[in-house]
């Protein structure tokens, strides 16, 4: 049988107000529109994306989608001057 928390009325103590960093809900859809292509990938990638897939319980092939979106969004920012 689980033991009951007991609540006290004591202070805090010094509170700390932190700005929402959390993302509004329509960042939270992660359905995209997506385009079905044919790619002829190295063997060793493809075993390596499905080694770690399995790791983290998901997809290989939506480990190789992220992986080239996060590749495009960096691409896609204006260079800054060097």
């Amino acid at each position: 049988m689980k033991s009951k928390i007991k609540y006290t009325d004591e202070s805090l103590g010094k509170l700390k107000v932190i700005d929402d960093f959390l993302p509004p809900p329509e960042d939270l859809i992660f359905k995209k529109e997506n385009i079905k292509v044919t790619i002829s990938l190295s063997k060793s990638s493809v075993d390596f994306f499905k080694k770690e897939a399995k790791k983290h319980h998901t997809s290989y092939q939506a480990m190789i989608r992220k992986l080239l979106d996060f590749y495009t969004a960096q691409h896609e920012k204006p260079l800054t001057k060097r």
